[in-house]
């Protein structure tokens, strides 16, 4: 008898009318329905991620296509600066060039000496005014200590009247452009002798 009870305890168990039997199907139902909203929401969560991939590809591309496009024009106008850059100061110049020209054509004319000097000082302050109007700027060097970085020394000369590194003679002018130096000063540096 006892298994005769063990027996129709099990077919209880398994009877429907088990409320944790049909709580357990509950359970089940109610998972299969969130399992197959979960595949229902993949579907969509991965279309939606395509397109967020697809619009940042798109935004990626644009923006390195920008970027391509504004090296290509950084480029133009750094060749269009260097090919046209000294253009506004030529503009200038042509104006000194002229008068060179006037005063080629009145030598033929001219038997007066001071009058051809009197045309070269004007001609030769005219391209000096341009050139300091573009920025050019004389450097000084005679009476001035010797500077390396504006001066190049071509000699040096003995001398009791001028202090130690002075330069005392310019042999061609030395030029710059703000704080750039175009072209040293070639200049004589005087040296004393003291023992």
């Amino acid at each position: 008898m006892f298994i005769d009870d063990e027996n129709q305890l099990n077919e209880e168990n398994t009877c429907s009318n088990n409320p944790f039997e049909q709580k357990d199907e509950q359970t089940d139902e109610v998972q299969e329905q969130q399992d197959v909203e979960v595949k229902e929401e993949t579907p969509c969560e991965c279309e939606k991620l395509k397109e967020e991939l697809d619009d940042l590809n798109n935004k990626y591309l644009r923006l390195a296509a920008d970027f391509d496009n504004f090296r290509k024009r950084q480029a133009q106008e750094r060749e269009s600066l260097l090919k046209y850059g000294a253009a506004d100061t030529l503009t200038k110049i042509l104006v000194v060039l002229d008068s060179f020209e006037r005063a080629k054509k009145s030598l033929d004319e001219l038997d007066d000496i001071q009058g051809v000097r009197e045309g070269y000082e004007v001609v030769f302050k005219q391209l000096i005014d341009v050139l300091k109007k573009v920025g050019l700027e004389e450097i000084e060097a005679v009476g001035k200590e010797f500077d390396p970085n504006l001066h190049e020394a071509i000699a040096r000369v003995p001398s009791e009247e001028h202090p130690d590194n002075t330069v005392v003679a310019q042999m061609q002018t030395g030029y710059k452009l703000g704080d750039r130096v175009l072209r040293p000063a070639l200049v004589s540096v005087s040296h004393n002798e003291e023992a």
